[in-house]
């Protein structure tokens, strides 16, 4: 009986972590921007490659893209990376946040121009072949 009770407290507590750390680990293989909040889209998701996309362009905290905020202020040590970034961002206007298109485009193209690297235009983000673009070329 201690045996079982003993497995099953190990079995809850294992679970546990993998569902708290999970979302943290899934990001690492991600190859494209897909929020599924969209519905149907005009173009394929942004090609992305989380991890190789970081190392270039040099960014070691997460909140430098997954941002925070309270009260129209920036809370600059948190972090919204367990959540969808359309848990903010709606995609129609009217919404006290920026429309999750806007959001994206303002954060992604917004950076790159002001970096000078990485892709900017429609079709170098958003290949229709779906293939590899600038992201996995090495182009931030």
């Amino acid at each position: 009986m201690r045996r079982r009770t003993g497995a099953l407290i190990i079995g809850i507590a294992v679970l546990a972590c993998i569902f708290t750390f999970m979302p943290a680990f899934s990001q690492y293989d991600m190859t494209h921007l897909a929020d599924e909040a969209f519905g149907e889209k005009q173009r394929p998701p942004a090609v992305f490659n989380h991890d190789q996309h970081n190392e270039i362009a040099e960014i070691y905290e997460c909140n430098v893209c997954h941002h925070k905020y309270q009260d129209g202020e920036l809370l600059e040590y948190e972090s919204s990376e367990d959540m969808e970034c359309s848990d903010c961002h709606n995609v129609k206007e009217g919404f006290p946040n920026p429309p999750l298109m806007k959001a994206y485009h303002d954060l992604c193209q917004g950076c790159h121009e002001e970096r000078g690297a990485g892709p900017i235009t429609c079709g170098e983000c958003h290949p229709r072949d779906g293939g590899g673009g600038s992201h996995q070329e090495g182009g931030h």
